[in-house]
């Protein structure tokens, strides 16, 4: 057998080498159980961002990310199964209502999900201000709640068996620059998304200024990058490309974007919203081999019939009143026109400041805390009508979201001339044929 050791396999790379199967198989193996030091791995992972990784170097590492820790099989359960993953936006609730109707179409969805981390929310946040409700849910528990025709849909937090090498070395990269890589971004993603067993996998792939892809070009590359994994590891998987220039819906916190979902499931809620959650909810429907319109589920009550037995198989009170914030200011429009521009990150931003959001993992967040937008790009406003109302707990994090959205809107004469109002698919990506 042939020995490796860290040094030439971070040589390699660096030189511009193509690594092995067996030198990535060792790597991730060595790191995992400390026999690879984290200054080497972060060499290591900065050679890869400076040189890349072929797309056999992705899948593999991949692949060994998968294999350092367990891989859940739902492959016996009564329902096709299929997930969603959205690479994180502001005011990207659309887990929330898409979890239960998929699951009303007929689908069985095991979505693991994370916590916010800066200005781009988590789900698992988002869902905890739902008094009661608990993300950590057993892998047994979990088949039981998909096996269930009135529930369907499980969002919880990834076990740490699962993908363990991927949370170690997401942590390393946050911390030594290494992030910007298409091949770890991917790998990351996928290796906790195949290893929770799903047969098919839809990803919302953000591109604007609130999203962690900016361009287009970077944003279809990631995409491809990922449906080229699933596809290599027999994962059904197609990616729409959607826009994140603008919030998606009208609130961005945590509590705010569960009662907008809950609108949603209730036949009402914002256009984009809707609209963002049906185009997904057919892609799944479709990778899942069902026959069914999901506009139906959700105008005929059923999708929110799913989100109530959903929300109390994990402990949570869909009833209760969700918790508010205990300060609120609202600002107003400088002048009368069209908004034409709502910067994303800005928003993003004050509600982080707020207290909606993290500076680091495991700090607590605010479950009242958000931004709530009272007009949004193609709305006509007048002069001293409530543009933005910020909620906090705390009210010396106010002055710090206003000066975060001094600049966020923009309010022009004339209706903005691409994309008025309304989330934009710009693409959508699948794996080739033949």
């Amino acid at each position: 057998m042939t020995a490796y050791d860290a040094i030439s396999i971070i040589r390699a790379k660096r030189d511009g080498g193509e690594l092995s199967d067996e030198q990535i198989d060792w790597a991730i193996n060595a790191f995992t159980h400390g026999a690879m030091a984290d200054e080497q791995m972060s060499a290591l992972a900065m050679a890869i961002v400076l040189r890349g990784m072929s797309r056999r170097e992705t899948a593999r590492w991949t692949r060994a990310m998968i294999d350092s820790g367990r891989r859940l099989d739902f492959t016996d359960l009564p329902r096709p199964t299929v997930d969603k993953h959205s690479t994180g936006g502001v005011g990207d609730k659309i887990t929330l209502p898409l979890a239960p109707l998929v699951a009303a179409c007929g689908a069985a969805v095991p979505q693991l999900s994370g916590r916010g981390l800066g200005y781009t929310g988590g789900t698992l946040d988002k869902l905890e201000s739902i008094p009661g409700w608990r993300a950590d849910i057993a892998p047994d528990r979990m088949r039981e709640i998909l096996t269930d025709p009135a529930a369907g849909a499980v969002v919880c937090a990834a076990g740490a068996d699962l993908a363990p090498a991927d949370k170690r070395l997401y942590a390393l990269r946050d911390t030594t620059g290494t992030v910007e890589s298409i091949p770890l971004i991917a790998s990351s993603i996928m290796s906790k998304k195949i290893a929770e067993g799903t047969a098919a996998l839809v990803l919302d792939v953000k591109v604007g200024t609130g999203a962690f892809m900016p361009t287009h070009a970077e944003a279809h590359a990631l995409a491809t990058t990922m449906v080229e994994l699933g596809a290599d590891a027999g994962v059904r998987t197609v990616a729409l490309l959607t826009a994140m220039d603008t919030p998606l819906g009208r609130t961005a916190g945590n509590a705010l974007e569960v009662a907008e979902a809950i609108e949603v499931l209730a036949g009402g809620g914002p256009a984009d919203v809707v609209e963002l959650t049906l185009a997904l909810a057919r892609e799944m429907v479709a990778l899942a081999g069902l026959d069914t319109d999901p506009a139906q589920a959700l105008a005929g009550g059923r999708a929110m019939d799913h989100w109530r037995t959903m929300i109390r198989a994990q402990g949570g009170d869909p009833d209760a009143p969700l918790p508010t914030a205990t300060h609120t200011e609202t600002l107003s429009a400088p002048g009368s026109g069209t908004v034409t521009r709502l910067d994303a990150r800005a928003v993003g931003i004050a509600a982080w400041r707020l207290g909606a959001g993290r500076a680091r993992q495991g700090d607590p967040v605010q479950a009242g805390a958000g931004v709530q937008l009272h007009a949004t790009v193609g709305d006509r406003v007048t002069t001293g009508q409530p543009l933005l109302t910020l909620h906090t707990d705390t009210p010396h994090a106010l002055p710090g979201a206003v000066e975060a959205l001094a600049e966020a809107v923009t309010i022009g004469p004339q209706p903005p001339r691409n994309n008025p109002r309304g989330v934009v698919i710009l693409d959508r990506v699948s794996a080739a044929r033949g």
